[in-house]
């Protein structure tokens, strides 16, 4: 019980300054960026769009607690549904803070760290490719916030009755803080459910059975992605948690961990479910569970030789 109580309230806390950075950037978005400028930014191009997707993260380096708000913002401004959910699950992997913290953790053997990022690049790539082809119905949920105040609309959306985007400075801030204190509340339990879960994974999970599993090729890998998904960790400091297990594990499972777990994991789903559409939520954990797997592999052949 000590083990887990230390476990949440660090999850908690670990989560809890991106949490709040996500929907503060999202309120930015809502009173200060017009729905015109975001068209304008946005790629058309599909291929443009998929690396303007991947590569976003360069640019607005957050964890995956706070992509949530700022992509459900940026999709009912205009953004083109595949480049927010592929910037959804590349972001948290694919940004210089993700980079240098796993390059630190195996100082050893960077080629991990290069490797991660080369791995969570063309699964991302494959993830935007399909989903351009494939989701044809905006990805959003529409109406299923359980804290409604009556400044929103039937859609789930603000209305601007809070402060107009050309209203005066006071007013925008007024806008702002009063936005981000309702999506707090609106993705916030949420994390406290992932966290109570991840949480009892962590403070039950048996030692022995790493030995076990690292043993078989074919089952390390998905194992350390059930492992990624269920423990939760940020993806600025996961690479510490995997590094623990190099020597134990090999590259190709140590990638899975570090791809995958930043990507699907506990609290993650759990926020993704309550802002989309539960089918294609679904299905893109399904393609990225089979993404990795084999990805993780081939590239223990390819680049580690082993």
């Amino acid at each position: 019980m000590r083990d887990f109580q230390h476990i949440f309230i660090s999850i908690i806390i670990e989560a809890f300054p991106f949490i709040l950075l996500g929907v503060l950037a999202s309120a930015v978005l809502q009173v200060f960026v017009s729905d015109r400028l975001i068209a304008r930014l946005t790629p058309r191009n599909p291929v443009a769009g998929v690396l303007f997707g991947c590569l976003l993260g360069l640019l607005l380096p957050l964890c995956e607690c706070g992509m949530i708000p700022i992509v459900r913002r940026l999709i009912r401004k205009g953004m083109p549904p595949y480049i927010g959910m592929v910037f959804i699950f590349a972001g948290p992997v694919l940004n210089p803070i993700v980079f240098a913290s796993t390059l630190g953790a195996f100082a050893a053997e960077p080629a991990i760290a290069y490797a991660r990022m080369g791995l969570a690049f063309f699964v991302c790539l494959l993830l935007g490719f399909a989903l351009y082809a494939f989701m044809k119905r905006n990805p959003l949920k529409l109406g299923l916030h359980s804290f409604v105040s009556p400044g929103r609309r039937p859609d789930g959306d603000y209305q601007y009755n809070h402060g107009r985007a050309n209203g005066g400075v006071a007013e925008r801030v007024q806008a702002t803080f009063t936005h981000a204190s309702e999506e707090f509340f609106d993705i916030g339990k949420y994390l406290i459910i992932g966290a109570f879960v991840a949480a009892l994974a962590q403070s039950y999970a048996d030692p022995d059975l790493l030995t076990a599993v690292a043993g078989s090729p074919a089952l390390a890998s998905p194992f350390m992605m059930a492992a990624g998904f269920a423990l939760s960790l940020c993806s600025t400091s996961d690479a510490f948690v995997a590094s623990s297990f190099h020597g134990v594990f090999g590259p190709g499972a140590l990638l899975a961990f570090l791809v995958f777990g930043p990507m699907v994991d506990v609290k993650n789903v759990l926020l993704l479910f309550s802002a989309f559409r539960s089918r294609t939520i679904v299905g893109i954990i399904a393609f990225l569970i089979a993404a990795v797997w084999i990805g993780s592999l081939l590239t223990e052949k390819l680049v580690f030789g082993s």
